[in-house]
Order: C-alpha cells, then sequence, then structure tokens
C-alpha cells in the first residue's frame, strides 16, 4: 500500500515544503498506477490522445525526473530517456508494466537526493536554471499528470479519489 503524507501545515522552510509537496505528488502519481493491470494501464480511451495511458504518464514521469532533477538539476551523469523526436518517453515496450514503471520512478526519486544538498538560490548543473525554478518546474508537470492519471484511473476501473 501506497502511503501519502500531506506536507507540514506550519511549514516555515520553503526548500523543504516544495520536497514535500513534489513526494506527495509523486505518491499519488504512483497510487493512480498501482493496482492496475497490464490491460488498464495502457489503455488510452481518449481517442485524441492515443499516448496517452496511465503508463505512458508514469513513463514519462520517469524521463522528467531524470532529465530536471538527476541531469540538469544535479549533473549525474545519466542518460536521457528523452532521445529522439517526438518525445519518446510516452513509447511503452512489452516489458512495461505498472509494477516495472512504479519501481523506474521511485528510482529516480533516489537520484534526485543529490539536488536536495543545493539550496533552491544554487544554480542548477547545468548554469540555466536555479534549483528553485528546477523544482517548481518538476513540481507543477507532475501536478498537471497526476490529472490525467486521475481521469485515466476512473476510466480504467471507476476509482475515483484524490
Amino acid at each position: 500500500m501506497i502511503e501519502r503524507t500531506w506536507p507540514n501545515s506550519r511549514a516555515t522552510d520553503e526548500s523543504v515544503l516544495a520536497w514535500e509537496f513534489l513526494d506527495f505528488l509523486r505518491n499519488t502519481a504512483v497510487m493512480k498506477v498501482d493496482g492496475l493491470t497490464r490491460d488498464q494501464a495502457v489503455a488510452a480511451p481518449i481517442a485524441t490522445s492515443p499516448k496517452l495511458t496511465a503508463l505512458g504518464v508514469l513513463k514519462h514521469l520517469v524521463a522528467v525526473e531524470r532529465y530536471w532533477l538527476g541531469i540538469a538539476g544535479a549533473g549525474l551523469d545519466l542518460p536521457s530517456l528523452w532521445e529522439g523526436s517526438p518525445d519518446p518517453s510516452w513509447d511503452l515496450t512489452d516489458d512495461d508494466t505498472p509494477e516495472s514503471l512504479i519501481e523506474a520512478y521511485q528510482e529516480e526519486w533516489a537520484h534526485a537526493e543529490a539536488l536536495k544538498k543545493h539550496s533552491p538560490d544554487d544554480n542548477a548543473a547545468n548554469d540555466k536554471f536555479t534549483v528553485r525554478w528546477i523544482l517548481a518546474h518538476v513540481a507543477q508537470e507532475t501536478a498537471r499528470h497526476v490529472g490525467h492519471l486521475d481521469l485515466l484511473r476512473e476510466l480504467a476501473d471507476g476509482q475515483t479519489g484524490e
């Protein structure tokens, strides 16, 4: 069972609060995929968005975390999962399952720990953004895709709720 913890409502440290909200969103994304069968998780119920699947969203979030927090943010020597055009992070393989992509997503969280050591005011490794900007960007992207997962989960098995 995935457990989420709401961030401290009396938070006084902006950086800690930002990471807590990202953790909350990450766990929400996992909860939305956990328990789906592979068939449910690869279903693309929105005709105009054939790559919008629960697994596709989660695989894309793996790539988001890898690039923004690991590579651009912390400067880790990791291969990008976005090589190619159009963005291949939405493409699924036969090996992609809810379990495998949840595991891959959680592995990226461990990579992101390197960025937590930096102040929000620090320049990111790519020197184009601050750590604050990257963290805010990843949080907004994750939140947007959690909204997609809300809809996809409801269409897959009727489960609703935050």
